[in-house]
């Protein structure tokens, strides 16, 4: 009988893993990093409870590195599939996974020389090298083909409007008339401002659905008039506005804003810089998107002109172009990697700009616990950046607008566009009150059989 094991995502926001074991297969759906709290990162480096060499085949919702970015380190210790995935995603894995390898490296370096970790020496969980390797694994599959990924598992991706590639992920077990279980992955908003919505929930048996914010609504018209008076605050002071963001998307959602903001007048006409050399890969994969005429993005975005140019946008490319911008003065604003402060360049800004009031930090989206940007959110008074402790004197301001993954209302709506409901649905992807509250509002306003399952739980799904 096919049974399924959660390696993941389960009472927190990272390390989505699936395991799906049948007659005949072993399939893991998504392949995450767990990012946050220190307990959570320590299972990066424990590994699978399973031999990677005994996994048929790896399934990826999409590109952000909390489904995708333990995979070099899978390929490294023996898994030897093929890892299914839609051709954007897989696009995107060619920038963010070596990234990702590159910074670890860096990371450590950094810590060598500076003597801070508690490690001797400090080691990247993967290298570059590694993510290189897992990138000859990636097969794709487009939107609405049904394919057989292992001998008893077919797969079909369906539109998720989270990121460009994203998927919904539709899994049949033993054939035509085997069991379907669907994983939301993450799933986008009905108004992403470049993405088309996710497409309707497919008819299924057993459903995974993320619950990143299924206990809250994003307030969009609030939010955005937080992000514009932050601006306006920021340049009247004379500061900088620091904006940590995830490399893929957010930025281009980021930027998309901004350049209607001051095209509007909303805002004055500041620099802008994108200091990630992943955000600007990845600035560039958008482009070519709505060149091409994607059908994941909304046609007609480009008759305005570069939907992502607010006019003054400045790419740092280079660690000189990076390290130039702290001699900045302001007013202006830098949008760095990552998006929850956990590493990457907006550290080296984070230290340079928390300690002077003129200065605002705008958080854009979710905040983990355990990051540094949970840490500002809630109101720290001092940060531990690059080993040593920064004293919070900037301002900090929450827009959560700017997130790209579905509000409660936008995921029991999505539920609904199918009239059939699963046998059972699993709550994932989001922290225990987030993931508590939607199960609760499923149960309340839909009558389902909802369920937050545990860490390393086995259900069967026949």
């Amino acid at each position: 009988m096919p049974v399924l094991r959660f390696l993941g995502a389960t009472e927190t926001v990272t390390g989505s893993r699936f395991l799906l074991d049948t007659p005949r297969s072993r399939v893991l759906i998504d392949c995450g990093l767990y990012q946050g709290l220190k307990q959570l990162r320590l299972r990066n480096w424990e590994g699978l409870p399973i031999p990677p060499a005994s996994i048929d085949a790896v399934v990826l919702s999409h590109a952000h590195l909390d489904h995708s970015g333990y995979l070099p380190a899978l390929v490294r210790d023996g898994f030897r599939g093929e890892v299914f995935c839609t051709p954007a995603t897989k696009e995107l894995c060619g920038i963010v996974l070596p990234d990702s390898g590159r910074v670890q490296e860096e990371d450590a370096a950094y810590a060598n020389r500076k003597g801070f970790s508690k490690h001797s020496p400090a080691l990247p969980l993967y290298t570059e090298a590694d993510a290189v390797q897992a990138l000859s694994a990636l097969r794709v599959v487009d939107f609405g083909t049904l394919t057989e990924v292992a001998p008893d598992v077919g797969v079909v991706f369906h539109r998720a409007g989270h990121i460009l590639g994203s998927a919904i992920v539709e899994v049949r077990v033993g054939g035509m008339h085997g069991r379907v279980i669907v994983f939301s992955g993450d799933l986008g908003r009905p108004r992403h401002p470049i993405l088309r919505p996710p497409a309707g929930r497919p008819t299924c048996d057993v459903l995974l659905v993320e619950s990143t914010y299924g206990d809250r609504l994003h307030e969009d018209v609030a939010s955005l008039e937080r992000f514009r008076d932050a601006i306006r605050r920021t340049a009247a002071r004379g500061g900088m506005v620091v904006i940590p963001s995830f490399a893929v998307d957010r930025t281009e959602v980021v930027l998309y804003h901004l350049r209607s903001m001051m095209a509007a007048g909303e805002v004055p006409r500041l620099p802008v810089w994108v200091d990630s050399p992943m955000a600007l890969a990845t600035l560039a994969i958008y482009r070519r998107a709505l060149a091409e005429g994607s059908q994941e993005v909304h046609p007609g975005i480009l008759s305005g002109g570069d939907p992502f140019d607010p006019g003054e946008l400045v790419e740092a490319r280079t660690p000189e172009q990076s390290m130039a911008i702290n001699a900045e003065r302001g007013p202006g604003i830098v949008i760095s990697a990552s998006g929850m402060a956990t590493g990457g360049r907006v550290l080296h800004h984070l230290l340079h700009r928390l300690p002077d009031a003129r200065n605002t930090v705008v958080l854009v989206g979710f905040q983990a616990e355990g990051t540094r940007g949970r840490a500002l959110l809630e109101g720290a008074r001092q940060i531990k950046l690059l080993g040593r402790y920064v004293a919070v004197a900037a301002e900090v301001v929450d827009v959560p607008a700017f997130s790209v993954h579905a509000d409660r209302n936008e995921l029991l709506g999505w539920l609904r566009t199918n009239q059939r409901p699963p046998d059972t649905t699993y709550i994932v992807h989001g922290e225990p009150v987030a993931a508590r509250g939607l199960r609760d509002a499923i149960q309340d306003t839909l009558g389902w059989n909802a369920v937050v399952p545990r860490y390393l739980e086995t259900v069967r799904v026949d």
